[in-house]
């Protein structure tokens, strides 16, 4: 075999036997990575203006909020302020039901917030409510491959400053009491993006003026029954193990063409060099003994 053809010769079997990397397609890894998810029952940022002295006194409070992954259900919440009441401690809100719960999970995050027969009050109105209601919840859930979904429900009436009031969703109704003060109010507000939702069941702006109890102006806002969430971020994504290609096994009696026999038109007929080999022997056989069979006659007429 000329050298040149067995080089040839030998590369290509040596590519046909190396295995092939194939990339494969791209799955989840499964990471941890959990969403967000908070609740509250009441949330308070007022500023309160004393009357014998001219300073503001911040309250800042809270009644079970949570974050994932927690639960609360305190019921009631006192509050006390340097110079209101003379120290004493004072009840923003009593309920018979009052419960936040947060969960976050990696596929779902799920706020939520429930109260029930509840009634918030502001320093300098011990007696007079601020805001009364029966009930009212508050929900969100962020799922992986969902729409955040916020939503608020309130069951039963609601009283502002001992006033009966209908609410509207979508707008702000305001109640004013003459020699008491003006309460705006939100009535279920939600909030929702690609990744996160938020549901408020009561949003309240309060400007009172009760000139009791040394309190001279009370301003701020009385956030009820809130929920949040975060939708969980999604797993990354890396390829898998690349596959190898087994090398094909060759056919019984099939031996690879050395590249000095004569391949045409091989494949019409389904022969092979070997066939080739074969046919010709076999010619060279019969010649010879038809040769033989010749010079035997030819011996018998001589005798005769």
């Amino acid at each position: 075999m000329p050298a040149r053809r067995c080089a040839a010769f030998t590369a290509a079997v040596a590519l046909a036997a190396t295995p092939v990397a194939l990339a494969g397609p791209a799955h989840a890894t499964g990471g941890d990575a959990k969403g967000r998810a908070g609740a509250v029952v009441l949330r308070a940022g007022l500023d309160v203006s004393l009357l014998d002295k001219s300073v503001h006194v911040p309250l800042r409070a809270s009644l079970n909020e949570v974050t994932a992954p927690a639960s609360a259900e305190e019921t009631a919440l006192s509050v006390r302020l340097d110079g209101v009441g003379q120290g004493k401690p004072f009840s923003m809100l009593r309920a018979d039901v009052a419960t936040s719960r947060a969960t976050a999970e990696a596929d779902e995050a799920v706020g939520y917030a429930n109260l029930a027969r509840a009634r918030v009050h502001v320093p300098g109105l011990p007696l007079l409510s601020l805001v009364e209601v029966e009930q009212v919840t508050s929900e969100a859930r962020c799922a992986v491959g969902a729409k955040p979904v916020a939503k608020s429900n309130l069951l039963g009436t609601v009283r502002i400053l001992g006033q009966k009031v209908t609410l509207s969703a979508g707008g702000r109704t305001r109640i004013t009491v003459p020699g008491v003060g003006e309460v705006g109010l939100d009535l279920s507000r939600t909030e929702t993006t690609s990744r996160t939702a938020a549901a408020t069941a009561l949003e309240l702006k309060v400007s009172v003026n009760p000139l009791k109890l040394n309190v001279a102006e009370v301003d701020g806002t009385v956030t009820l029954v809130q929920a949040t969430c975060e939708t969980p971020k999604k797993a990354a994504a890396k390829p898998e193990e690349p596959k190898k290609e087994e090398p094909k096994a060759e056919k019984p009696g099939v031996k690879p063409q050395t590249g000095d026999e004569p391949t045409e038109n091989l494949a019409e007929t389904g022969g092979s060099a070997t066939t080739l080999y074969l046919a010709g022997g076999a010619a060279v056989l019969l010649g010879l003994g038809g040769g033989a069979l010749a010079v035997t006659r030819m011996r018998a007429r001589n005798r005769a």
